[in-house]
């Protein structure tokens, strides 16, 4: 199977971000999931094979909105690197990326907590937005569950924003969402388990060694990112 390089070090990274994002997930989203689980009917909220499927709605949307992102990220690096050539407004990018994701895995392990600054980023967008999500409080069906996920998707978000900055590496439109896609899709054991297993996913989030190694991995990933080539698990093309 033959995978450009850069596209599938970023898509795997991506993939392996959202899977170590459990800690800020917890933070950032617990109080939210445990919001719109206050808002549905005592019958479905009590029944755990009922509440699921409306966790896992809110959640596809979300990664909807992360993939459209990833889609608007792609344009904007097309634009942003024109200029430069493709090889040196790629490498920059490149290096840009692996910084902020460093910066990421720091916070996450307690050691930088003025990263936590960079969700401020999306603020305004954020004002403009949430409004809608709060019309479709409570929700009562899977389609609204649906759109308030695909609302919740643009929450201003650190871990968020290190990944767009990554997926505007991959140096084509269609990777840069996909790379989004793989990150959304990485968060949902994390997210899901907030919605299903709160009490047992917030002990977690709380354990300083649990908060070393996800940080420490997201350092690592941030490596990877730079130097592509480093990567063991990339694709790559073997010719016959």
């Amino acid at each position: 199977m033959h995978l450009d390089q850069a596209f599938s070090s970023s898509f795997l990274v991506a993939l392996m971000m959202g899977l170590f994002s459990a800690l800020h997930c917890v933070s950032m989203c617990g109080s939210i999931i445990g919001t719109l689980t206050l808002s549905l009917k005592p019958e479905i909220r009590d029944q755990k094979t009922q509440l699921l499927p409306f966790v896992i709605s809110y959640n596809l949307g979300r990664i909807a909105s992360y993939t459209l992102a990833g889609l608007l990220a792609g344009i904007l690096e097309q634009v942003l690197t024109s200029p430069f050539g493709e090889g040196h407004g790629h490498r920059f990018l490149q290096l840009v990326s692996a910084l902020v994701m460093t910066g990421a895995g720091l916070h996450i392990a307690g050691w930088f907590p003025r990263f936590a600054y960079i969700e401020r980023m999306g603020a305004q967008v954020w004002r403009r937005i949430e409004p809608f999500g709060r019309r479709l409080l409570p929700v009562q069906t899977l389609q609204q569950a649906f759109v308030f996920g695909m609302v919740w998707g643009w929450l201003p978000c650190g871990l968020v924003y290190t990944s767009l900055a990554l997926a505007a590496t991959t140096g084509d439109v269609a990777r840069s969402a996909f790379t989004m896609l793989a990150f959304g899709l990485g968060t949902l054991p994390a997210v899901v388990g907030v919605g299903i297993m709160t009490h047992w996913m917030v002990r977690l989030s709380r354990l300083q060694r649990f908060r070393t190694i996800a940080g420490i991995t997201m350092i690592i990933l941030a490596v990877l990112a730079a130097f592509p080539m480093l990567n063991p698990l990339v694709l790559q093309h073997v010719p016959h």
